[in-house]
């Protein structure tokens, strides 16, 4: 935990019980109680205490960012197409690769050159080159930073997504939004710290994982928001168990939960669960104005493309994550859908139309945040879990080729939150294969985040079976001063 923080439950379950009956709170409680069938499960003991509250939390130092949207383009976006153009790769056009590729599929594989189809330009006062297929992207090149030498060295969607998104390859491990949650707490009482948009096409790979608490206590695991409604679920009580039958369900509820707090004072899996469903009921009000757009200007929804077929469901919901971040709502994170830039094929169609879905409403999301005043102090992160490589993939014939995993040199964005304004950082050798200039791994990224959250990236520990665990897991993690303002 942060080391300067000893806070507790804002409420005890004895204050939370003895609240009133009538409340939505204790309504929504005991319904979800009884789904969850909490009441009749064994407790598990926690032989160490630890802080499970939302309360907001002091920071190591005065921190730059306070929030962030991260919009995780699952599946790998082509760099050498998109923001990181190789003119060598053009002029080696479907000759053979002059050096050594490592492939993920080597079935499909291929060692001739593929230039990229679409042409770049260079925008803005800082001169970003940005392909043709990025319009939007390049009317903000000025407010963001194009980093050029991710890397994560595993060559597979999983390990690397989870690499990006909880710090190491291996499953069950906290993701970033809550380790960041855990850390700083919550912004709001009223709504979820941490929320998850997904696609209506389908979960990204790893699926729930990606917004998993793993081994933190439940409380600081992410809440989906749905991409149609009811957007959050189970936020209504159902008619049947309102009125006087609920009283009495009460009453004896709080009887029990007295007796469980005096009997196990330091099990924290129930106090968790109700601070969650407390959480829903106060929700049920404050989601909903949160979630609704229609108050929202036509010149901002057409900022985010909702007027476009092709951007409509995507623009919304990065303008809801939006709406959440101002209201207090500390990591949002808008998912595409499994393997959506997953293009090991007929990348000439794919790529563009993967681009048309979501370029304008990322643009859109800096331009609004910043129009509001919100920019400084929100990071939004644009990209996936890896790249592409400089070759052919699925070598039969020009409308079908594509491009095989790559995840040891790839592009990501940043913008806000402390980070530098314009320009790139890092680069790749002259085939976009490797990252070779100021590389960024995984890990320096996390330990800058939490730098830009005014935390010391190896101070923010949770302690599990007698281990101080942190988001870095003894990796060499580095702030890297370049990508900062």
């Amino acid at each position: 935990m942060l080391n300067q923080i000893t806070q507790q439950l804002p409420q005890t379950r004895r204050d939370f019980c003895q609240s009133g009956a009538f409340g939505l709170a204790p309504v929504a409680l005991a319904w979800l109680l009884k789904q969850d069938d909490v009441l009749g499960a064994p407790t598990k003991p926690n032989l160490h205490e630890q802080d499970i509250s939302l309360e907001r939390r002091a920071t190591h130092f005065e921190p730059q960012a306070k929030a962030m949207i991260s919009l995780f383009m699952q599946g790998g976006p082509s760099q050498v197409d998109l923001l990181d153009p190789k003119p060598e790769l053009n002029r080696l056009d479907g000759k053979k690769f002059p050096g050594t590729i490592k492939y993920d599929n080597a079935a499909q594989a291929s060692s001739r050159v593929l230039g990229s189809p679409w042409k770049f330009r260079k925008y803005g006062e800082c001169g970003t080159d940005v392909s043709e297929l990025l319009p939007s992207i390049a009317d903000v090149v000025d407010d963001i930073l194009v980093v050029r030498s991710m890397r994560t060295g595993v060559n597979n969607h999983g390990q690397s997504i989870h690499s990006m998104n909880s710090g190491r390859t291996q499953r069950g491990r906290p993701s970033l939004g809550s380790w960041l949650t855990y850390g700083l707490g919550a912004e709001t009482q009223n709504l979820p710290a941490f929320v998850a948009l997904t696609d209506p096409r389908g979960i990204p790979v790893e699926g729930v994982l990606n917004w998993s608490n793993g081994w933190l206590p439940s409380l600081f695991q992410g809440t989906v928001v749905r991409p149609q409604e009811p957007r959050i679920l189970n936020l209504d009580p159902p008619a049947s168990r309102r009125g006087l039958v609920q009283e009495a369900y009460l009453k004896y509820l709080r009887r029990l939960n007295e007796q469980h707090h005096t009997d196990h004072p330091q099990n924290s899996d129930l106090a968790a669960r109700i601070s969650n469903y407390e959480l829903a009921a106060r929700m049920q009000t404050a989601a909903q104005a949160a979630l609704d757009i229609s108050k929202e200007t036509k010149s901002t929804q057409q900022m985010y493309g909702i007027d476009q077929p092709d951007s409509q469901e995507y623009g919304t919901r990065c303008l809801i994550a939006r709406r959440l971040i101002e209201r207090g709502v500390r990591f949002a994170q808008v998912f595409t859908k499994n393997q959506y830039w997953d293009h090991h094929g007929s990348i000439r169609t794919s790529l563009p139309a993967s681009c048309r879905k979501t370029e304008r409403p990322a643009a859109g999301l800096v331009k609004d945040l910043k129009q509001r005043g919100m920019l400084d102090s929100t990071v939004v992160h644009w990209g996936g879990e890896m790249g592409r490589l400089p070759v052919i993939q699925n070598d039969t014939g020009p409308s079908k080729v594509g491009r095989d995993h790559n995840t040891y040199g790839f592009t990501m964005w940043l913008a806000g939150g402390g980070f530098k304004r314009g320009g790139t950082y890092g680069a790749t050798d002259e085939f976009g294969h490797h990252a070779v200039t100021d590389v960024v791994n995984h890990y320096d990224y996390h330990a800058t985040l939490l730098h830009l959250f005014g935390i010391h990236p190896e101070q923010l520990t949770y302690k599990r079976n007698g281990r101080e665990e942190t988001l870095l897991d003894g990796q060499p993690g580095h702030i890297i001063e370049g990508l900062l303002a």
